[in-house]
């Protein structure tokens, strides 16, 4: 089994314990603009699961305004230091969003930070079954996202509609089905940030559906995509593989940003430092 492949069947395991960790803090709010939402129910899957949403200053005193969204996967690891995977340290998502936004280079937006399920990560964050490691319940979590989630968050946040206001990302298996439920659903997500995405899942076959998907997207969403020099040598060939595919598909350079990161790693501290970039050329400041 692949390296890489082996840590993902283990961090699945691990990640029970996180999620332990975060119902005992159920009380606790990191932040006066990081709203904590426990035990989100879903009719489609069978896990409740946590949601953390950043809302960005001057949220409260402007009621009029509405805001672009962003949902992120994993998002035990996006703002509290004590729910993140490595306790202590997260991606940093709220320092970075408040500076990028207080020195115009984002635009004001609301970030939405998905818990995942513990065990059933792995399932829900992959798009095809493999014969080793099972998987494949990435449409379902697609459904879940789409019919579920979008809405409740619109029905208790002011988030502008529309694809072109509305992103979705995640690092390794989190950007694996960020890329596939983007280009699933095209129509519903504009932007999509795609960090160290785990390609080689199931024989890389993310490539096939690629291939089999773009031509009938009306719409290609806008793509931030990165991979660090430092995740190993099969990452990095098959982030680049992918970004080469993403060009022979039609996305231009206005369409797909790839970032090839000096020294990244395949870990919380390594995004961290890739959020503002992202940020930035996802939802750039007006």
């Amino acid at each position: 089994m692949d390296p890489e492949a082996r840590g993902e069947a283990k961090a699945g395991h691990d990640w029970l314990a996180f999620h332990a960790a975060s119902e005992a803090l159920a009380a606790r709010t990191p932040h006066e603009r990081l709203r904590v939402h426990h035990g989100f129910r879903s009719r489609i899957l069978p896990d409740r699961r946590d949601l953390i949403v950043y809302v960005p200053p001057g949220y409260d005193d402007s009621p009029e305004r509405s805001y672009p969204v962003l949902y992120l996967q994993d998002g035990q690891n996006l703002f509290d230091p004590e729910t993140s995977y490595i306790k202590g340290r997260t991606w940093r998502v709220q320092e970075t969003a408040d500076a990028a936004i207080a020195a115009g280079t984002v635009e004001p937006l609301i970030i939405v930070g998905i818990y995942n399920t513990g065990e059933r990560r792995l399932a829900e964050y992959t798009h095809e079954r493999d014969w080793q490691m099972g998987g494949g319940e990435a449409d379902s979590y697609g459904s879940l996202l789409t019919r579920e989630l979008l809405p409740w968050i619109a029905r208790h946040y002011r988030v502008k509609p529309g694809r072109e206001h509305t992103g979705l990302g995640g690092s390794s298996l989190g950007g694996l089905v960020s890329l596939y439920l983007g280009l699933r659903h095209a129509d519903v997500f504009g932007r999509l940030a795609v960090m160290s995405p785990s390609v080689w899942w199931n024989h890389k076959s993310i490539l096939g559906v690629l291939d089999e998907l773009a031509p009938q997207i009306k719409a290609r969403p806008r793509i931030w995509l990165d991979v660090g020099d430092h995740e190993g040598r099969m990452t990095l060939a098959d982030t680049v593989h992918l970004d080469k595919q993403l060009t022979a598909n039609g996305w231009d350079q206005d369409q797909v940003h790839f970032e090839r990161v000096v020294g990244g790693t395949h870990d919380e501290g390594s995004w961290a430092g890739r959020v503002g970039p992202m940020l930035e050329f996802l939802f750039p400041g007006k």
